[in-house]
């Protein structure tokens, strides 16, 4: 069974050199290499300085009981199969060897065919212990070395992803100046609304992919009115009936180019609602309260801040504190009442700086359209 395999190193520990000897002779002549100790103390310091697979530890010693033993190896991290050895017929002290730790439960007097089995059990139990933990420990550094690869490849996947998003930001931001330079009036017009929704949003708490939804529906909220003739759109005078009917088109036609774009549907929301009002009143669905989309509901107060603040072909800007009497006075009923609050912990300072900085971007981009880069609003929030 064992003969031949010098490598099976164990541990013999009774008091009685009797017993010692005839198990040392035993196993030796069966392949293993053996050690013995003559009490608890000697066993201890053996495992301490011996790599040993399997002991066999007589229970009762003087001064140290094999259970001590026992429980002085496991408390002290060794591994070792223990196998005791008792003259006793004792259940509850082989439960609580086992408990303890113990592989295995002999009782004398014994037969060495029975002890040899014992002990090539415990062999193999160890060898199984041994080659389990040498694949936890190959499975956790392949796990480790696959997480590392798939970060590194999450992370480069961000980059491209955030680079991609850039690129079409860049690309929508020149479609809405195009759209926004039909009207030399509203030249930048997309751009303000956009920041200025965007410091509501974070004013309210909104998420990540809330801003951005946020951001590309701002953006784009006008894109129907290119479905809409020149002779409508740039009318310096009132409307006629047929021709409002026309103009009011300009949302079915942006939600249908939405429509098409994937990448772009979190905008529907503003481009499909952008002209719903708080109360009801609003057209092209008369949706009321929040059955509105709070990016809408968000881009309405932003509108109206910038179309009061920006020259119009009927009149000149206004100013900031008039932008703000009209939000107020219409808080509940064009305007949904919480986003209005939201506008009024943001001082008028700060929205005069947000309109500076983002006329400051837009004259240094849009003197020359095809070398036009789009920009991050973020960072004007933020500064």
């Amino acid at each position: 069974m064992a003969i031949g395999n010098p490598k099976k190193h164990i541990l013999i520990v009774d008091d009685e050199e009797t017993i010692r000897l005839l198990l040392l002779e035993f196993l030796r002549v069966r392949g293993y290499e053996c050690d013995v100790a003559c009490d608890g103390a000697q066993a201890l310091e053996a495992l301490k300085k011996g790599q040993f697979d399997v002991m066999l530890c007589d229970i009762q010693m003087p001064c140290m009981t094999g259970l001590d033993v026992l429980r002085n190896a496991r408390e002290q991290g060794i591994e070792t199969m223990i196998i005791l050895v008792s003259a006793l017929h004792d259940t509850r002290r082989a439960i609580n060897a086992l408990r303890l730790g113990a592989y295995d439960y002999i009782v004398k007097p014994f037969q060495l065919d029975e002890v040899e089995l014992c002990v090539e059990r415990a062999f193999e139990h160890r060898k199984l212990v041994k080659e389990n933990r040498q694949y936890q420990t190959g499975l956790e550094k392949l796990v480790a070395e696959r997480t590392s690869q798939l970060r590194d490849k999450s992370e480069n996947l961000e980059a491209t992803v955030d680079e991609l998003y850039r690129t079409y930001r860049a690309t929508l931001g020149v479609l809405a100046a195009a759209l926004d330079l039909r009207d030399n009036e509203t030249k930048g017009h997309s751009e303000r609304v956009v920041a200025y929704s965007l410091r509501i949003g974070q004013e309210l708490g909104l998420s990540d992919s809330e801003m951005t939804t946020l951001e590309q529906g701002a953006l784009l909220h006008d894109i129907g009115k290119i479905g809409v003739r020149d002779s409508i759109l740039l009318k310096p005078g009132k409307l006629t009936q047929e021709e409002w009917i026309e103009m009011r088109q300009h949302v079915s036609y942006g939600e249908s180019i939405i429509q098409k774009v994937p990448f772009l549907h979190g905008a529907l929301w503003v481009v499909g609602q952008h002209h719903e009002f708080y109360n009801g009143s609003g057209y092209p669905r008369g949706l009321k309260g929040e059955q509105i989309h709070i990016n809408a509901r968000i881009f309405s107060v932003a509108d109206t801040l910038d179309a009061m603040t920006s020259d119009r072909p009927y009149r000149k800007q206004l100013s900031f504190e008039r932008a703000a009497d009209e939000i107020r006075r219409y808080s509940g009923s064009q305007y949904d009442p919480r986003v209005a609050s939201a506008f009024f912990n943001i001082t008028l300072d700060e929205w005069r700086r947000i309109r500076e900085r983002i006329d400051e971007m837009q004259s240094m981009q849009f003197d020359y359209i095809p070398d036009m880069q789009g920009f991050d609003v973020w960072h004007i929030l933020a500064r």
